[in-house]
């Protein structure tokens, strides 16, 4: 039966998984594309650190898609058959649901592979400036756990009706929209900031999102 539906969701998120893989694997080689310098100085390394750090923010974005793409795939096709095959099935729901999030994690290990494998390429390939060092298991580690939360968190929202995902878009646009009226009233007052922070600072159940993804840092 898993394979099964290892097989269908390959089927569906195939070329979507295979894209994000590739970039996966690319973005850290990109990352030290600034660096090369036979024999660096500290100087090199105020100059490389910027540019190491202006890639950072694509690791979670490029987390939070990867994430994104397994968790709506897996239910689509059971969300337009309104479940007739889910429910013919001989095992109970939660079973059912299971083996599907384990599909979609089996899947999201390739992604995952190959950014940490293009991660120790780069660091290879990279003449690194005393001082500064190399973390691509950190890194990779880092971006695991990010398209981990990420996919768990939207495969429970795509597991429900599409109408629950209409609503949570739905507060998410309303929030955003308020605060624009309040920008062009002149108001200083501040409905996404402070939620931001809350979710996006350590405590916050998304703090992995933020802060600095640095491939080579001090």
């Amino acid at each position: 039966m898993f394979r099964q539906i290892l097989y269908t969701q390959w089927r569906w998120s195939g070329t979507g998984i295979v894209a994000v893989s590739i970039a996966a694997f690319v973005l850290p080689i990109l990352t030290v594309q600034e660096a090369g310098v036979t024999d660096p100085t500290w100087l090199d390394a105020r100059q490389l650190l910027p540019a190491i750090e202006y890639w950072s923010w694509v690791y979670p974005v490029l987390a939070l898609g990867t994430g994104l793409l397994a968790a709506t795939t897996a239910w689509t096709h059971d969300h337009r058959g309104h479940h007739v095959y889910a429910l013919s099935l001989p095992l109970p729901r939660w079973q059912y649901v299971l083996l599907r999030y384990s599909a979609g994690l089996v899947l999201l290990v390739v992604p995952v592979v190959l950014l940490w494998l293009g991660a120790m390429l780069a660091a290879t390939m990279t003449v690194i400036p005393p001082g500064l060092h190399a973390y691509p298991h950190a890194l990779a580690l880092r971006f695991a756990l990010a398209v981990l939360l990420a996919y768990s968190l939207l495969f429970a929202i795509s597991s429900a009706t599409t109408r629950t995902a209409g609503y949570v878009i739905t507060v998410v646009v309303v929030l955003f929209v308020l605060q624009l009226l309040f920008r062009l009233a002149g108001s200083t007052t501040d409905l996404v900031s402070p939620l931001f922070d809350r979710l996006m600072t350590l405590p916050g159940p998304f703090q992995i999102f933020g802060g600095r993804w640095m491939l080579i840092d001090v």
